[in-house]
Formats: structure tokens, C-alpha cells, sequence
């Protein structure tokens, strides 16, 4: 587990950034702290890297997928139908000029005692989570660099 101190929330104008802090832990691997969960990214073993953790790019699909989860699960337990057996699959393709993640299909295994009548809900539901809503309206995103303190300077 990473030493970094955990970082509850930063202040950007009246709009409260939720953190997330990075750090670099050498070769390709980076820690990633998360309200104190720590999750290690690097890359594979054929691309340089040790591959002691997924990729974030990985990372950023398995966002997708658990997020369609939560919402798909939200869902049928709000509307008392079984959860047992729902699971989400995820597979992407890379694009070039810019590197970038080019194509996303995501998959929802639905439980045995679905009714047919309810499962254009939930998929409509599970395709409206947050991670996919942030990829079909994009959110505004600068990359600054840090202070003398690790906070964004203000005026660079």
C-alpha cells in the first residue's frame, strides 16, 4: 500500500473536485489513490512493462462495465427481480492518430427470471450510467501542472 496521504476533496472555484492521486512507483507502474483504495496500473510485459496490474486503459473499460453493472443491479433490485447471474463483459479496440479507444462493446448477461417486457428497461437504464453518460457528453478536462505543494497553480 501506497504512503500517500489521502486527499478528501479539492476546491476549484464553487465546483468541488472529487481527487484522484497518482505516483509514480518506477518503470511503468503508477499506485492510483482513490479515497484510500489503491489500485496499481502498468503495462504489459511485452509492451516494457512488468505487468503487475492492468493498464489504465483497462481500467478505463472495467469503469464502463462496473458502472453498467451497478446501474443493471440498481435496477432490478428497485423493481424486486434477481440479480443472481448478472454480469457485464466489456471488449474495446484501439484507434490511432490519436491513441485513443476506438470502439467499446459492452455486454449485459441478464439473470434467468428477467421477464422478457423488463429487459429493454434495464438495458436502457445500464447504458445511461454515469462513466457512459461522461463518454457521450465529454467533460471539460484541463492538465495543469502542480505547485510547489502539489495543488494546480493558479497562475502559471
Amino acid at each position: 500500500m501506497s504512503s500517500e496521504p489521502v486527499i478528501t476533496a479539492l476546491g476549484l472555484g464553487s465546483d468541488v473536485i472529487q481527487p484522484v492521486r497518482v505516483v509514480h512507483q518506477g518503470g511503468d507502474r503508477f499506485d492510483i489513490n482513490v479515497r484510500g483504495h489503491i489500485i496499481r496500473t502498468d503495462q504489459p510485459a511485452s509492451d516494457g512493462g512488468e505487468d503487475t496490474g492492468p493498464t489504465p486503459t483497462e481500467l478505463f473499460i472495467a469503469s464502463l462495465a462496473g458502472c453498467v453493472a451497478f446501474y443493471a443491479r440498481r435496477y432490478l433490485d428497485r423493481h424486486n427481480l434477481p440479480t443472481d447471474g448478472l454480469a457485464v463483459e466489456a471488449g474495446f479496440s484501439m484507434g490511432s492518430r490519436p491513441a485513443r479507444v476506438a470502439r467499446i462493446e459492452v455486454r449485459l448477461t441478464i439473470p434467468a427470471g428477467v421477464p422478457a417486457e423488463r429487459r429493454g428497461a434495464l438495458l436502457a437504464v445500464a447504458s445511461h450510467c454515469t462513466v457512459h453518460n461522461s463518454l457521450i457528453t465529454a467533460p471539460e478536462i484541463s492538465v495543469v501542472s502542480a505547485g510547489d505543494h502539489g495543488r494546480p497553480n493558479v497562475n502559471p
